[in-house]
């Protein structure tokens, strides 16, 4: 009995000092993570910009709609504050239409979702036509989704509208090739809460799931005040004109996905005399232009052409205005 007692007691306690030893490791841990804890806040942001159209009382209603979702992939969940007059409309009929804003048509739709349905008519605000299902399409917006509202989702003080997709209609120019949506020339405007910011998008970084087999652009960085916007004018002996070109397409990729502080390198052919080709280089400051020219890539253009090159003249420019940016992507 005392032999039992006492094998009792060491498991008790070893299992005691286990467990004291893993909740200190868990403390440790928390104590220890860089992180900052800053409450139960709801951070997904940012959220792209919407206006949603419906019908209200007989007449076309807009409302700037910065909280939306995805359920799975044939649902999508639209939350608005109760208070809303829209609301009224869209229980009524359960259809809606979520209309993308692009940057050109964001004054109008800052305006809608500054003003109420209940005191200002604003079925003007916009230039639209009647979608298939019913619901009001924005002329303006290059994408918009006719929804039926399957169900509303209540929580306190929001009316969370639970939508199936009927229509979505896309403006041509944000379409490839193969008629697919392509969101680096949608470039849809963000919204962020926390500080009521519009955010701009665009800029494709990588292919998901496959980053390592064709990486995207790279993030880049801002013009310091040592930036460099140069012109490089290049006469290219005829004989080797088109392995030259296979060369400066390479390096300008590369450049521009991998490279940073490389902002743009847009290299044009002269229509009359293919031999001159141009080169945009925009480097985001003397640092970043020093790396470009010692990288592997580089020095396979460098070292590559030397031989094809009858003439290169350098010349850096000033910029008119400075605020101006020239983007390239690549898809």
């Amino acid at each position: 009995m005392k032999l039992l007692l006492s094998a009792i007691l060491f498991l008790s306690l070893f299992l005691s000092c286990s467990s004291r030893q893993e909740g200190e490791m868990q403390k440790q841990n928390r104590t220890e993570m860089e992180k900052k804890n800053i409450g139960n806040v709801l951070a997904l942001y940012p959220k792209p910009m919407t206006v949603v159209g419906a019908e209200v009382k007989g007449k076309v209603n807009w409302l700037v709609v910065g909280h939306t979702g995805i359920i799975g992939h044939d649902r999508v969940l639209v939350s608005m504050n109760k208070s809303h007059y829209t609301n009224q409309g869209i229980r009524k009929t359960k259809k809606l239409s979520i209309n993308l804003v692009s940057r050109e048509m964001l004054p109008q739709a800052d305006y809608v979702g500054s003003v109420t349905g209940a005191e200002v008519d604003k079925s003007g605000a916009f230039e639209y036509h009647w979608g298939e299902n019913g619901t009001p399409v924005i002329d303006a917006s290059p994408l918009t989704m006719e929804c039926n509202v399957e169900d509303i989702y209540e929580t306190e003080g929001f009316d969370n509208f639970i939508c199936s997709i009927a229509n979505t209609y896309a403006a041509p120019d944000v379409l490839d090739s193969e008629g697919k949506l392509d969101y680096t020339r949608l470039k849809p405007v963000l919204f962020e809460f926390p500080t009521y910011s519009y955010l701009a998008t665009g800029e494709v970084i990588g292919k998901c799931l496959n980053l390592d087999k064709q990486p995207g652009m790279c993030a880049k960085q801002a013009m310091a005040s040592d930036g460099i916007v140069r012109l490089s004018k290049i006469e290219v002996y005829p004989q080797y004109l088109d392995e030259y070109l296979k060369y400066a397409v390479e390096v300008g990729e590369i450049s521009l996905r991998t490279e940073p502080g490389v902002l743009s390198m847009y290299a044009v052919q002269d229509k009359e005399d293919p031999r001159l080709v141009t080169i945009l280089e925009t480097y985001a400051s003397k640092d970043a232009y020093e790396k470009h020219i010692a990288s592997k890539h580089f020095q396979k253009y460098k070292q590559g052409t030397l031989h094809m090159v009858k003439s290169l003249q350098l010349c850096d420019q000033t910029p008119l205005n400075p605020a101006s940016k020239i983007n390239n992507f690549i898809e």
